[in-house]
């Protein structure tokens, strides 16, 4: 075997870790060995697939796609990784479902799960409801399965929320453990999570706070940046500050990007909408206020103007670690002079890593595969093995 996956197969072996069976909801509710263990099952499905060996341990079954806001990356990353492992994926359409008629969630849940083992949840426009959103279909699939109704028990794997993105953290993650050789290489390093400026509002909130509630885990300091009044969900910022406590790193918030760039080895220049923006917003939209949300739109486009300096440029890079902090996106960026007049970050920054930043969001269908794999099978690593050993050919 090579050493390289002997070396990752022996890591899940002996890392202590229980994601058998458990839904992957927040990063922060997992312990520090199931996150590695997630980390090192995607390194190992990807030197899979990288040698032309198939991955597929499933000869049937169902992944389920439940798709509630737009999405590119996530959505075809959830269908590659379900793909990659062997499941059928199944798109749940709302607006063709009988959800649009009244379904309840408790009903919806069971009747889509009879031969399913895996339902993404993708739930981020409604503050305050798409977590819970996540754990009511978990509570209804507990029912179902208790009462003899399922088979067995789908995982839930959050593809984003109002609280967490986690397969996008955790994709993050992987690629800088990938550019720095280890975990333990990220401790002491400077990340800076800025707000930047975008000509859209409503942008959810997730994204930053998947980054602080993952990376103030690591031992790194984590700068957290955005003008007055652009908070974030005030537990989550909390929660931050004690792992960064926990972990030997550091935790602050600034109100100037350039102070968050200052000597930072990563940069993630990101907008997002106000914790209070998405307050009303959430209102707005379960009221079906149509005018209250235009309304709205044009506050927060106006508030944003203001603070059109908020770009990643190459004069506030080079107040970076030796002018070469690597940068980092989600994607779509917001790129001034190519996909907006003015945006996140220019055009030539965006450039100079867009490879990087493309092989950043290679990373999230071997982490959504990983969620999958934990949540199906109990010894992961010899689960690996077995494919590996079989050598079957993914392309003959």
């Amino acid at each position: 075997m090579d050493a390289q996956l002997n070396s990752l197969l022996k890591k899940i072996e002996t890392t202590k870790s229980n994601l058998f069976q458990k839904d992957f909801l927040l990063t922060w509710e997992k312990t520090y060995g199931e996150l590695e263990t997630i980390l090192a099952v995607a390194e190992a499905l990807k030197y899979l697939r990288d040698n032309n060996i198939s991955a597929r341990c499933f000869d049937s079954g169902l992944a389920i796609s439940q798709f509630r806001d737009n999405s590119t990356r996530t959505r075809f990353s959830f269908a590659s990784a379900a793909n990659l492992l062997g499941l059928a994926v199944q798109d749940l359409d709302e607006g063709k479902s009988q959800i649009a008629h009244g379904e309840t969630v408790r009903e919806t849940s069971a009747m889509i799960s009879f031969l399913s083992d895996i339902i993404g949840i993708r739930d981020d426009m409604y503050l305050g409801a798409g977590n819970a959103y996540m754990r009511e279909v978990g509570v209804a699939l507990d029912e179902a399965f208790t009462d003899g109704v399922l088979p067995q028990r789908p995982g839930i794997v959050n593809l984003q929320c109002d609280i967490d993105h986690p397969t996008q953290s955790m994709a993050d993650l992987l690629h800088l453990k990938t550019v720095l050789g280890s975990l333990e290489n990220l401790k002491g390093k400077k990340i800076a999570m800025t707000w930047a400026y975008s000509p859209s509002y409503g942008k959810p909130l997730s994204v930053p706070q998947g980054i602080i509630g993952l990376m103030t885990r690591l031992g790194m300091h984590v700068d957290l940046a955005y003008p007055e009044g652009y908070g974030l969900i005030p537990e989550v910022v909390e929660i931050a500050g004690k792992q960064a406590k926990e972990s030997g790193g550091s935790f602050r918030i600034v109100n100037s990007m350039n102070e968050a760039f200052d000597g930072a080895h990563i940069v993630y220049p990101k907008s997002w909408a106000p914790y209070h923006v998405m307050q009303r917003r959430t209102e707005l939209l379960r009221k079906n206020d149509h005018e209250g949300l235009k309304v709205l739109e044009i506050e927060c486009l106006g508030n944003n103007a203001k603070f059109k300096s908020w770009e990643c440029t190459e004069d506030n890079m080079k107040l970076t670690n030796e002018g070469e902090a690597l940068y980092m996106h989600c994607l779509p960026a917001d790129i001034s002079g190519v996909s907006c007049k003015e945006g996140e970050v220019n055009g030539p920054v965006f450039e100079k890593y867009r490879v990087p930043l493309y092989k950043q969001a290679g990373f999230k269908p071997y982490i959504i595969a990983s969620m999958m794999l934990t949540n199906r099978f109990n010894n992961p690593a010899e689960t690996l093995r077995k494919l590996f050993e079989n050598k079957v050919k993914r392309v003959f």
